[in-house]
């Protein structure tokens, strides 16, 4: 499972309201999870992320993408983690290429 956070917190103007738009949570993670399963993983996150990024709860989004595990190495492991090691906090213990 791999969770990416967009953490540029903008307030914004659109139709005349102002909005704050951040932040954005991606978690990729294998197939298999059933819709309980990623619905609590969303809440869990929503909650942690109100508390720790001091925002409120209306301006989090999150997104869950599933990934085949024999097509990981190629669309998230290389593109995600060993080419933007410079920008993730918690690296994986393990790499598919090795």
């Amino acid at each position: 499972m791999e969770i990416m956070l967009e953490t540029n917190y903008q307030t914004s103007r659109w139709k005349g309201i102002e909005v704050q738009t951040m932040p954005h949570v991606i978690v990729k993670m294998y197939t298999g999870r059933t819709e309980d399963q990623k619905n609590q993983l969303a809440e869990a996150i929503t909650r942690d992320v109100v508390e720790i990024a001091k925002c409120e709860e209306k301006s989090v989004s999150v997104a869950i993408e599933e990934v085949d595990p024999s097509q990981w190495p190629e669309k998230v492991y290389r593109p995600d983690i060993l080419n933007n090691e410079a920008n993730l906090y918690k690296k994986p213990g393990y790499n598919p290429f090795k």
